[in-house]
């Protein structure tokens, strides 16, 4: 599944039976054919079962393993409550609001430190530092086998100081005049386009396909490189708040207002990747720890949405 790396390179969520390996199975934890579930010992031959005529005495009969396997399955230590306990949507929902919940603690935070002070001078490292460290954490997270809560809510924390210093610094002019109340529309932006997705995809009306699966990875590739080279052009040569984004337009629209809605509509789409890929990881009952990677996967995307509502905002007031 191309889209969220998130999902896409958890073991739990993945549909690349390759990448999910043990959670490939139908159910995880099932035990497949000839196979005793995690932490069980191996059964003994049923009432009745006989072992093929004519072999030898000894011979390792159906379902009953020999004295070494007997011992390494023995030795195995039992399933603890985190193992079976199982991904849940109840699970996935509290895990999602919890990490949005530290967002928005550092957003308020940065926030209210930028109105007190008056200055925005201060908090430019803070907020770059924020963008930096978040980065570094959403690696780290993504290309982690097992999910850890504390590096999740870590990512939360620090995009939390980001988004906050960004935010405020457009609504208190750090880039220019004061954009008073843009924080509150795209904040009212992004849940409409976050509760949109979520009613089209639970009432089956969005769906993905892996032909536009295709199309998404190629134009999110593209979309990237753009980013990256806009984002040089502006360390080397400055030509406006966002760069080409604000200073190029194409029939008198702006190009960052083209590109941010091609990019809302990229995140709408990955949103219901990533639901697709919670759904998958509930029927195969992966353990609940992994609530942890779908409310990362989900914050990931709902904080991208937000950055680009704000900016196509920023741009539009901006040409007013």
């Amino acid at each position: 599944m191309a889209g969220n790396p998130a999902f896409s390179n958890s073991p739990a969520f993945s549909s690349n039976p390759q990448r999910a390996g043990q959670f490939g199975q139908q159910q995880y934890g099932q035990q497949a054919y000839g196979q005793q579930p995690y932490g069980q010992a191996p059964q003994a031959p049923q009432f009745g079962q006989q072992q093929g005529y004519g072999a030898p005495y000894g011979q390792q009969q159906p379902g009953f393993g020999g004295p070494d396997q007997l011992e390494q399955q023995y030795g195995r230590p039992s399933a603890t409550p985190l193992d079976t306990e199982r991904l849940t949507y109840d699970g996935v929902i509290m895990k999602t609001v919890a990490t949005l919940g530290v967002t928005a603690v550092g957003f308020a935070v940065t926030l209210a430190m930028l109105w007190v002070s008056g200055t925005t001078l201060p908090f430019f490292a803070l907020t770059y530092g924020g963008a930096l460290v978040g980065f570094v954490l959403a690696l780290v997270n993504i290309f982690k086998k097992e999910p850890s809560r504390t590096l999740v809510l870590a990512y939360a924390a620090a995009q939390g100081l980001f988004l906050g210093g960004f935010s405020g610094m457009l609504e208190f002019g750090a880039f220019g005049q004061p954009m008073q109340g843009i924080i509150f529309q795209a904040l009212l932006a992004t849940a409409c386009v976050f509760g949109v997705t979520l009613a089209g995809y639970a009432f089956r009306v969005f769906r993905t396909s892996p032909k536009l699966n295709k199309i998404f990875f190629i134009v999110i590739i593209g979309y990237g490189l753009f980013s990256l080279a806009n984002f040089v052009g502006m360390l080397v040569a400055p030509t406006g708040m966002f760069g080409w984004r604000s200073s190029v337009e194409i029939a008198g629209i702006p190009l960052g207002v083209i590109l941010g809605v091609l990019a809302v509509l990229l995140g709408a789409y990955s949103l219901v990747m990533d639901f697709e890929g919670i759904e998958l990881g509930v029927k195969r009952g992966v353990p609940a720890k992994f609530g942890w990677s779908a409310a990362f996967g989900i914050t990931m995307t709902v904080i991208w949405l937000y950055v680009e509502i704000i900016r196509i905002i920023a741009i539009l007031r901006s040409n007013n």
